[in-house]
């Protein structure tokens, strides 16, 4: 089973959980001077050194969590197949390969399988999303000016 798969919806006792940490979390991180802060882990007393930016992308996941949002963490450059890139956009492997064959995702060849970037399926998904937006704004403008919409 693949990191997409196994995402799931926070449940409401890991979200009121998640909102507490962050809320707490958050108010540290604005006193936090240092690059790598020691912090104490309650049950067993161990003092662990972390990077101040590890802690923030902690309390960004909590903060998602506590939204009810599921939360997986990929590498950015990771390379992944079609198949992949399918399940994260939410379409067919061959419509995947249809857009790295055009072009409009970059790729490159490992013997005869095609790899993606994670960047480069995440900046593709970015663009569509942008495009679907502007044509949305677009279509509203046009039914307002045909009186579609009641004023």
């Amino acid at each position: 089973m693949n990191a997409l798969e196994e995402m799931k919806r926070p449940s409401k006792a890991e979200r009121l959980a998640a909102m507490a940490s962050y809320n707490a979390l958050a108010a540290q991180l604005e006193q936090i001077k240092s690059e790598n802060p020691i912090v104490e882990i309650e049950e067993t007393e161990e003092k662990i050194k972390l990077p101040a930016k590890a802690l923030r992308l902690l309390a960004q996941i909590l903060k998602a969590t506590a939204d009810g949002k599921p939360i997986s963490l990929v590498p950015i450059a990771m390379e992944m197949t079609t198949q992949a890139a399918a399940e994260l956009l939410g379409c067919s492997r061959p419509h995947i390969v249809k857009l790295v064959d055009t072009g409009e995702i970059p790729h490159t060849m490992v013997g005869r399988h095609r790899r993606l970037m994670f960047e480069d399926v995440m900046k593709y998904k970015k663009e569509m999303k942008e495009k679907q937006k502007n044509l949305i704004i677009e279509m509203m403008k046009e039914d307002e000016e045909y009186g579609l919409y009641e004023k």
